[in-house]
């Protein structure tokens, strides 16, 4: 009975997790200046100050010097990190135009508040 317990609780919690991931890459699509043709990236991140560097670098170079052409954005969604993740990925989205840093919370906010109308109009 326990392992029924156990197992709904986090088929539940998954489930959440996917409606919130999905309600996110939905708002990216179609509240910013998002072109529809081609892939966007999305990563998230929390306190990976150590390998977050190395990581995006070599994401950008199969971007850009690569064969991922197709490949139009890297959409990096920090979810809350305490260490210098954000940062250092703000540096990288100054020198890189395919990267976007998006604040999860502040993500996750303007979804919760947009209603059908907003979404119609953008």
């Amino acid at each position: 009975m326990l392992d029924f317990i156990t197992n709904g609780i986090i088929w539940t919690l998954a489930l959440y997790g996917l409606i919130e991931i999905i309600k996110t890459i939905y708002y990216i699509c179609t509240c910013t200046n998002l072109e529809s043709d081609g892939i966007y990236f999305i990563v998230a991140v929390k306190n990976q100050e150590e390998k977050i560097e190395g990581f995006m670098r070599s994401i950008l170079f199969r971007i850009l010097y690569g064969k991922e052409e197709c490949v139009k954005n890297v959409i990096v969604a920090d979810l809350g990190s305490t260490d210098k993740t954000k940062e250092i990925v703000e540096k990288l989205e100054q020198d890189y135009k395919v990267i976007n840093l998006v604040d999860w919370k502040t993500c996750k906010e303007l979804i919760d508040s947009m209603d059908k109308k907003q979404i119609k109009k953008t």
